[in-house]
């Protein structure tokens, strides 16, 4: 078993009342590490030591160059450690090697890109209507931020989280899932090395609900970045509310990625297999309903049922694996109860539907590639977040019901659009309802492009520019030049 322990203040320490809980590998369902479990009073310790780090001179009259440098240098230690930090992901919470590999190799650019925007937040000078003022801006740190992170990929949007929040000068303390917290705990070794005083980053690790009001609602904590379900980011928007503290909320998600007859059919039926097959589907921008033209739709649907057949599962550290496991059994349990829900709404299964018996899946929690096809788009299967490889498969007449079907849910995360149509293009990326819009490609991401939600998949955005700007404050500054006080009942 491996022995975890949390960060707080420089320091790698159990939780206080000694309790411990096992993280399980979804291959195996057998436990691997062993994590402490947090109270509320390591919490109110982890931000203790997060806001004396932002008091500290050795963080906060550090200049933003040198806070840059700093996060380049994380860059370079997870560059140096990817393909240890990704197998480790990869045990804690089944996501392929493959892609956790190329993930973790490409994580140094979110740091390099924001150690780069470290110096570059720059006030203004305003040229004021104000005869004898002078008038600037400054952009300043919020000051301890608390970072929350799901389970199915802890490392990137933690990520997300703590490059732009350090940069701009914040401190934090990060708590991972309850379900995938050991890839978390060791990258917060990275940060020591990297040369951060002690206390600028912290990371605890617990339950939600033993420990998540106690962060999210403590007083010290001046921005929540939350990322995670909708009922469970509404209780924390309403918890951080309570308070009036800023929130950044990346929430579910029920994409629609919608294939046109005019398509090239080759490229989107492997678009439709990337929204919904890969990651297991246990992504938030899963594209989990496919919208297809009716004119193709019985095309589509034999092509695609075959070509999801021949998708590779087993072990998630096989390189040669396609599909792994579920992270949970709780997720897989839920999984299961959505299918049931979507044979009894009169959705018709053509592929999968149930827990996979293949040899080389042994005792994982895996669920079949999943196809139904005869899906109303009112239909739970059509409008919850299964979070699974299970897609509906909903046909479309033009256009115009296309972007009502795909504007038709509660969730805005992403959309995806297959057309040969560049004018199409523009005005699908203008209709739909959602923060991220393909088009004639699925899941690209980078650091350089801002990433949200519209409606209840959230607001505020990670990555870009504009992520920076979700942890600073700005400043005016007026300063009277006239060397004169007026008459003190007007105001200036």
């Amino acid at each position: 078993m491996r022995i975890c322990r949390m960060l707080i203040g420089g320091e790698w320490v159990d939780s206080r009342s000694g309790q411990t809980f096992e993280s399980f590998n979804p291959f195996t369902g057998k436990p691997w590490a062993l994590v402490p479990r947090a109270t509320p009073e390591d919490v109110g310790a982890a931000v203790a030591a997060a806001r004396a780090a932002f008091e500290d001179s050795s963080w906060r009259e550090l200049s933003a160059t040198d806070r840059g440098v700093l996060l380049g240098r994380v860059a370079d230690l997870i560059a140096e450690r990817a393909d240890g930090l990704a197998e480790l992901e990869t045990r804690d919470n089944g996501k392929l090697i493959t892609e956790m590999g190329a993930q973790l190799r490409y994580l140094p650019q979110w740091f390099r890109y924001y150690a780069g925007l470290a110096d570059k937040l720059e006030g203004r000078v305003i040229p004021i209507d104000r005869p004898g003022m002078f008038n600037f801006t400054i952009e300043e740190p919020l000051g301890v931020v608390a970072a929350l992170t799901p389970w199915n990929s802890p490392l990137m949007l933690g990520t997300w989280k703590l490059a732009p929040a350090l940069a701009a000068g914040n401190t934090c303390v990060w708590k991972p899932s309850e379900h995938a917290s050991v890839s978390a705990l060791e990258f917060g070794k990275l940060f020591a090395e990297a040369g951060f005083p002690p206390g600028v980053v912290n990371i605890v690790s617990g339950f939600g609900n033993e420990i998540g009001d106690a962060l999210v609602g403590h007083k010290d904590i001046a921005k929540v970045a939350f990322t995670g379900g909708d009922a469970t980011g509404q209780r924390v928007y309403e918890t951080a509310a309570k308070q009036i503290k800023p929130v950044t909320m990346e929430l579910g998600g029920k994409s629609a990625n919608i294939v046109f007859e005019d398509a090239d059919l080759d490229n989107a039926l492997k678009g439709v297999v990337s929204g919904i097959f890969a990651a297991t589907g246990q992504t938030c921008v899963a594209g989990s309903r496919a919208l297809i033209q009716r004119s193709i739709l019985d095309e589509f649907v034999a092509r695609f049922v075959e070509l999801a057949k021949t998708a590779r599962m087993g072990d998630p550290l096989d390189p040669n694996t396609q599909i792994g496991p579920i992270t949970t059994r709780p997720q897989f349990a839920k999984i299961l109860d959505y299918l049931e829900i979507a044979r009894n709404e009169g959705a018709k299964c053509v592929l999968g539907g149930g827990p996979s018996e293949r040899p080389e899946c042994g005792d994982g929690w895996f669920i079949e590639p999943t196809i139904f096809v005869d899906v109303e788009p009112g239909m739970r299967i059509a409008q919850e977040e299964v979070f699974g490889p299970v897609l509906g498969i909903i046909p479309f007449e033009d256009d115009d019901e296309a972007v009502e079907i795909a504007n038709g849910t509660v969730y805005g995360l992403a959309a995806g659009v297959w057309t040969a149509d560049i004018g199409r293009c523009l005005t699908m990326a203008r209709r739909l309802e959602v923060g991220t819009v393909w088009i004639n490609t699925y899941r690209a991401s980078s650091y350089m492009s801002p990433f949200g939600g519209y409606k209840r998949s959230g607001f505020g955005r990670e990555s870009g520019l504009s992520a920076i700007r979700e942890y600073v404050q700005e400043k005016s500054v007026w300063i009277d030049t006239s060397g004169e006080t007026p008459n003190p009942f007007i105001q200036r």
